[in-house]
């Protein structure tokens, strides 16, 4: 056997860390974004020994660490920092390496990391499998294999480990070191096939690479030789089958990786034959190839490493040239391998790298001698703030202005060739045109001048060769290029310690820098000033880019490292520069480095330090602060917070960008930020709000719990329609336009309505009407944002410049069509817009607030103004006439007899010959008649257009409105014929009947003269209102009489009975109006007109006695009394009457008036029966209270105790929610006697005629109290407050004592007083103690008596009397 195994060790099934679990979603697609290195970290490895080279490495990804092998079999080990939060080293290396125990003259071939076994797996040349512990620095033999060992290799999931043999052989075991299965890497060909593809040598290196789901593997040998012939085998991961191949190439035998994702794995061909560079390959599962690109390097260049990141976005690639080593990494997006990134080192380093095994855009690269470098990148977007998007691709940059067409990479409107690969970019943009400074892979600088983007037209398809600066400095790995001015650009780069000490201290002791870190690192940051000065004159709209010589003006090294640099858009010749932890300083070229002080939003000076933690994004926004330009600067974290100055505006930021709604290019003032959170949401922000520190800026607070939108809040936040979208750019001013790019890496533009509606406000304020209704039109916003932004008083003023800057009579049409009384900035635009300050003004509208209460005003005033301005500013021509008519057609209420009147004036000079519609001069100044109407009728109700024109008793323009409306002749031609016929004053009546103008008919009736008389009353009669009308159209005496008598007759009929005697008097109809206040039961009017008539007394009397008897039966016996005594002289009668009304008084008075002691008599007998009978129902009144309040204490108590006992079963059996609720609302429809049978359920299914039944029911039940029904208790409280004493009652009682003491009756009166006054008080305690019952969850039976409520009720009246009905001197004495 050609492996020797020791005792297989205990299985250990540790679980996989998410880290190394395989990427299954697609990653995102940076189709307009560049690969930036902000930050690179640098260490160095001490060798001790001469000669002592790394040579291999493998990463633990658990714990974040990597491990190098050397020439002299010593294993150091990097670790790498897991968060760069406020630290100033990437990593560090181990001060003690590992020392494996090797044969001697042994060394190691291969190395890999076992998470499960914590434990290095080692390969030698001597064939012998090592696993060295890390826990004990221990090294046990696990075996050995003839050949010695070219190749490791464990699975994704740590359980196998493949090993290749120098014999060829691959060898698959489990965790226990059992072998699974051992099998040829090529198996023995037969004839000439092996001499052709094999050759029988020994293998020199083999490449084994697993798929990211561990189920299969592929390997790739190289025999030896450049030009040896290979294939790539996939090989399946349980039976060790070989389940295919490629095709025989040429292939460089240490370049094979498979995606983590396991979509293809790649490899690279050696083209030297056919006298090219090598080519990248990628394969299928099933060995095909599945496409392809060039290294763009020279023939004679190897590709020794391919490395995909852990989540499958970038593939890097190790490229070896006669001068030098070429890092590069590569992205695929739209269906093309776009360079990204290059950075080139010296022979002598023999770079090599490895990507962090948890962190995807961080690649580690180290030098043969020690050295390490760890290169962070960051995606940014390749879009300016002016909207150009420059992408980076291999040493062109593709260069397209989304304000004019979205257009996606590789294409582009043209581009920039440099020669070498483009590392970083700076762009200044002044005074309408755009500077770019570019960094090359080869360590030169390129200044690039474009021109005016008005000219970009005639670029289209170009490419430009760019020459590089002429410079005596080397700027090899500079980044973070930065403007400072038009001549200036500062630039990061490392740098060896020691450059520069002197400056370094003196910047570290002048800004409170610290000199010391934690860790010594083997390099330092070189901040450099790098001045320009081109010594040619650029060329006008074209491409520049000769004459330029760059001078390093200033240096100064640094030992933390920066992150980021932006320019300060408020002061030339002015930076900020971000280091490690946050921190931020600003840069001059007055004063050096220095802390910024930024008094953003503060009214007290508060110098800003940084952000909270490390933000490889950041930003500086120019905005305006009461009318002073400021910085802000924003910065974004690693995991994804937003920050701005002292607060977070977002926890789950992805991307952001600024918009301004200035359309100017000299200064660029940001009004708002535009934020996309991981929860594919994109966010809307004033940076006001943020400039002010408000603390309810953050955008979290607009989603919730469901991942929804609130409607209250969609105006500031959108549901982006695609998972994984980027925000990359936003095109700013009246575009208002946000530029998404989804995964799939198309662009997508969209127009969220609040940066629309800012930029219509914006151009408003500005007076730019005509860009206003552009963007109206082209958003479809709503026209009544015009109107109603500075209030549609504003826009009166402003209507006749509005009118002259659109000239588009087609958008006014359209402009007036929407108007409506409703202001949008309330309504449907609320929140959106900050609304302008009353009083500001601009070079637009002066605002003017408008009440709602006058917005009935606002569309004929807004119509009326632009008709005007339209008639004073507008030479004629038939589109202004139609726009006026739609003015006319769209007023409230529309003005369709105007209109029609102007149609007609048309007609009129058709027909007069004045104008012919023939003649193109006359055509111009107006449409024709026919057209007019057309016009006029699809805007209005073709019915209400017909009808008016009948109204203007044009016969023929009614005909022919009738015949464009479409009508059928048989309705209307008749009709119009039969007018046609009637003498003008009778069609007009008839026309007015039709269109129900009735006063219009009456008018032109009483016109008619005296004829017409009949039948304007029967007009009159039909139509009540036109009465009034009548009496002052006929002043004649007759006539208005006939008139007041059908007025009568109306009004009598709809029982209006004292206005219809009122007529009847007017036209001295005596006897109607007789009747009329008979029917009223006015007895007064009925006499008085009786004495009009000169009844006779026979008459008189008889009419009189009657009345009596009516007005008896109706109630009223106290006005029947004074009938019978005035009129009737029937003074028993009237006595009788008043003893019936209760008028004790009054009938004593008459009776002592007449002088009958009988009728005295009988006064005095009704007075005492009456008194005795109030006394008992008083008396019985007073128990009445007793009983219904025990009544009610009784039921009240019951309800509570089952309500305790309810709650007490509730908390005992701890139910939830859902039953709780469901027993409190079936006990609010249950008695204290009521047993719940019921579901609840049932009571929803109940029909409405059912509930109408219940509801009438209980209205005739109102007033009754049933026993045990749920209402019992608010019906019982009722019941007592309606017991209380009435004003009828007592005036009765009034009355009846003053009697009972005008006849003696002194005690009874007193008796019946304090009677009724203990009913009155029992009453009020009574309703006293249940409203404080019905107050309160607990009842004290002690406290709650009626006897102690009315105690308490005298206590606080004492002498308490009702004025109202009480005597004074019955009261009884107070009591001392």
């Amino acid at each position: 056997m050609p492996l020797c195994l020791r005792a297989a060790v205990p299985s250990l099934k540790v679980s996989l860390p998410l880290s190394r679990v395989p990427a299954l979603r697609r990653p995102p697609f940076p189709v307009m974004k560049n690969l930036k290195l902000y930050a690179e970290y640098g260490a160095k490895i001490d060798l001790p020994y001469d000669g002592e080279r790394l040579s291999l490495s493998a990463a633990d990804a658990e714990l974040n660490r990597l491990f190098f092998a050397t020439s002299a079999n010593a294993i150091y080990v990097l670790h790498l920092s897991s968060s760069q939060e406020n630290s100033s080293t990437e990593f560090w290396v181990s001060d003690v390496p590992l020392s494996p125990t090797l044969e001697p003259d042994d060394y190691i071939m291969a190395l890999d990391y076992l998470m499960e076994k914590e434990a290095l797996i080692i390969g030698t040349l001597g064939g012998f499998l090592l696993q060295h512990s890390l826990d004990g620095d221990l090294t046990e033999v696990v075996g050995r294999v003839e050949g010695g060992v070219k190749s490791i290799a464990a699975s994704p999931d740590g359980s196998l480990l493949a090993v290749a043999t120098g014999l060829g052989q691959l060898i698959v075991m489990n965790q226990d070191w059992d072998v699974l299965y051992e099998v040829m890497l090529e198996p023995p060909a037969s004839g000439s096939e092996m001499n052709v593809h094999w050759e029988g040598s020994c293998v020199s290196k083999v490449q084994v690479s697993w798929r990211g789901d561990g189920k299969f593997f592929a390997t790739l040998v190289s025999a030896g030789g450049s030009s040896s012939l290979s294939r790539i085998r996939i090989w399946d991961r349980e039976t060790g089958a070989s389940l295919s191949s490629s095709e025989y190439k040429v292939f460089m035998g240490g370049s094979l990786d498979w995606m983590p994702s396991g979509a293809k794995l790649v490899a690279a061909y050696d083209r030297a034959t056919e006298q090219k560079c090598p080519l990248i390959v990628g394969f299928e599962r099933n060995g095909l190839e599945r496409g392809s690109f060039s290294i763009d390097d020279a023939v004679e260049a190897t590709v020794d490493m391919l490395k995909w990141n852990c989540n499958s976005e970038l593939l890097a690639s190790l490229s070896r040239c006669k001068e030098y080593d070429s890092l590069k990494v590569w992205h695929f997006s739209n269906n093309h391998w776009y360079l990204k990134h290059e950075s080139r080192h010296s022979k002598t380093d023999y770079v090599s790298f490895c990507w962090d095994p948890v962190k995807p855009l961080n690649l580690i690269a180290w030098m043969q001698d020690g050295k390490f470098r760890s290169k962070n990148f960051a995606w940014v977007t390749a879009v300016t703030e002016k909207s150009i998007a420059l992408v980076i691709d291999n040493c062109s940059i593709l260069v397209s202005p989304l304000s004019m067409s979205l257009i996606p990479p590789p294409f582009s409107l043209f581009s920039l060739k440099f020669q070498s690969a483009v590392q970083d970019i700076a762009v200044l943009s002044q005074h309408s045109k755009n500077r770019l400074a570019v960094a090359l892979s080869d360590g030169c600088l390129s200044i690039v001048e474009l021109p005016l983007m008005d000219s970009w037209e005639n670029l289209e398809g170009k490419e430009f060769i760019i020459e590089s600066c002429h410079s005596d400095y080397s700027f090899v790995g500079i980044g973070h290029l930065t403007w400072l001015n038009h001549q200036v650009v500062i630039a990061i780069g490392l740098c060896e310690s020691g450059v520069d000490d002197a400056c370094h201290e003196k910047f570290s002791r002048n800004n409170g820098f610290s000199c010391e870190d934690k860790m010594r690192q083997a390099c330092s940051y070189l901040f450099m000033e790098v001045q320009f000065i081109c010594s040619e004159d650029s060329v006008a709209d074209t491409v520049t880019s000769s004459g330029w010589h760059a001078k390093v003006s200033k240096r100064i090294c640094l030992q933390k490292p920066v992150l980021g640099v932006v320019k300060n858009p408020t002061e030339d010749g002015s930076a900020f520069v971000q280091f490690v932890g946050g921190s931020v300083v600003e840069y001059t070229l007055k004063s050096g480095l220095r802390m910024p002080s930024l008094d953003v939003g503060q009214k007290n000076p508060n110098i800003f330090t940084g952000f909270t933690s490390s933000c490889p994004w950041m930003k500086a926004a120019q905005v305006r602060d009461d009318g002073i330009l400021k910085p802000l600067i924003f910065g974004m974290d690693e995991h994804g917070r937003l920050h701005a100055r002292n607060i977070i505006v977002c926890n789950n930021c992805s991307s952001f960008s600024f918009y301004s709604s200035s359309t100017g290019l000299s200064e660029q003032v940001f009004t708002h930020i535009i934020l996309t959170t991981k929860q594919d949401f994109l966010h809307i922000i004033s940076l006001g709000d943020i400039l002010h520190k408000n603390h309810e800026v953050g955008c979290e607070k607009y989603i919730v719990n469901d991942g929804k939108i609130s409607n209250q809040e969609s105006r500031d936040a959108l549901k982006v329609w695609e998972r994984g979208a980027k925000l990359i750019g936003v095109i700013h001013g009246d575009e208002a336009a946000v530029i998404l790019q989804t995964t799939r890496g198309n662009l997508e533009c969209i127009y969220p309505r609040k940066l629309v509606l800012t930029s219509i406000a914006n151009a408003l304020i500005e007076g730019r009407f005509k860009d206003s209704m552009l963007m109206v039109r082209r958003n479809r916003i709503d026209y009544n944002i015009v109107v109603d932004y500075c209030g549609w008083q504003a826009f009166l003023q402003v209507a006749p410049e509005f009118v002259k800057q659109i000239k588009n009579l087609s958008h006014i049409t359209d402009f007036v069509c929407s108007i409506k009384n409703e202001n949008v900035m309330e309504t449907m635009y609320k929140n959106f817009v900050t609304l302008p300050l009353i009083g500001k003004e601009g070079t637009g509208m002066h605002v003017v607030r408008v009440e709602h209460s006058d917005m009935k005003n606002k569309v004929s005033a807004v119509l009326s103004s632009v008709r005007r301005a339209l008639e004073e500013y507008v030479p004629e021509s038939p589109a202004r006439e139609l726009c006026i008519l739609t003015t006319l057609a769209r007023n409230e209420p529309p003005a369709l007899g105007e209109a029609l009147k102007r149609i007609k004036r048309i007609r009129e000079l058709e027909l007069s010959g004045t104008v012919n519609k023939n003649d193109p001069a006359d055509s111009k100044s107006s449409p024709s008649a026919e057209e007019a109407l057309k016009h006029l009728l699809w805007l209005s109700d073709s019915e209400a257009v017909y009808e008016t024109s009948l109204g203007l008793y044009d016969l023929n323009l009614a005909a022919i409105v009738a015949l464009n409306s479409q009508k059928d002749p048989k309705e209307f031609l008749p009709f119009l014929q039969k007018l046609e016929q009637m003498p003008p004053i009778v069609m007009r009546y008839t026309v007015d009947l039709k269109l129900r103008r009735f006063e219009s008919a009456l008018l032109n009736m009483a016109s008619a003269g005296e004829d017409c008389f009949e039948d304007s009353l029967i007009l009159m009669k039909k139509n009540p209102q036109l009465f009034s009308l009548g009496l002052q159209l006929y002043s004649d005496c007759s006539r208005r009489s006939q008139v007041f008598e059908a007025w009568g007759d109306h009004l009598f009929g709809e029982e209006s009975f004292t206005d219809a005697a009122s007529a009847y008097l007017c036209c001295s109809s005596l006897e109607k109006a007789l009747k009329a206040y008979r029917s009223c039961n006015n007895w007064k009017g009925v006499l008085t007109v009786a004495g009009l008539l000169n009844l006779s007394k026979e008459k008189l009397l008889q009419l009189a006695h009657e009345l009596c008897e009516e007005l008896q039966a109706l109630g009223k016996p106290a006005e029947a009394a004074k009938i019978a005594l005035e009129y009737c002289h029937d003074v028993h009668s009237g006595i009788m009457y008043f003893i019936s009304a209760r008028e004790w008084e009054e009938a004593l008075r008459v009776g002592f008036l007449h002088g009958r002691e009988a009728l005295i008599s009988e006064v005095k007998n009704a007075a005492a029966e009456c008194a005795s009978v109030l006394i008992s129902e008083y008396e019985e009144g007073v128990e009445k209270v007793g009983k219904y309040l025990a009544r009610y204490l009784a039921v009240r108590q019951r309800r509570l105790a089952l309500a305790a006992k309810l709650q007490s079963d509730e908390r005992s059996v701890n139910d939830d929610d859902d039953d709780a609720s469901e027993t409190s609302s079936t006990f609010s429809g249950m008695s204290a006697y009521t047993l719940g049978k019921g579901k609840g359920s049932a009571a929803s299914i109940s029909s409405s005629s059912t509930s109408r039944t219940k509801e009438r029911r209980r209205q005739r039940n109102r007033g009754r109290i049933r026993a045990g029904s749920p209402g019992e208790e608010i019906a019982l409280v009722d019941h007592l407050k309606g017991m209380a004493l009435t004003s009828v009652a007592a005036h009765e009682l009034k009355t009846l004592l003053g009697a009972l003491l005008m006849l003696g009756k002194e005690e009874t009166a007193r008796k019946l007083q304090r009677m009724v006054s203990s009913f009155q008080l029992s009453q009020r305690a009574a309703v006293k103690l249940a409203e404080d019952c019905l107050s309160n969850e607990t009842m004290d039976t002690n406290a709650l008596s009626l006897d102690n409520y009315i105690d308490k009720l005298k206590k606080e009246l004492p002498d308490y009397q009702d004025p109202s009905w009480q005597s004074i001197i019955l009261h009884p004495p107070l009591q001392r």
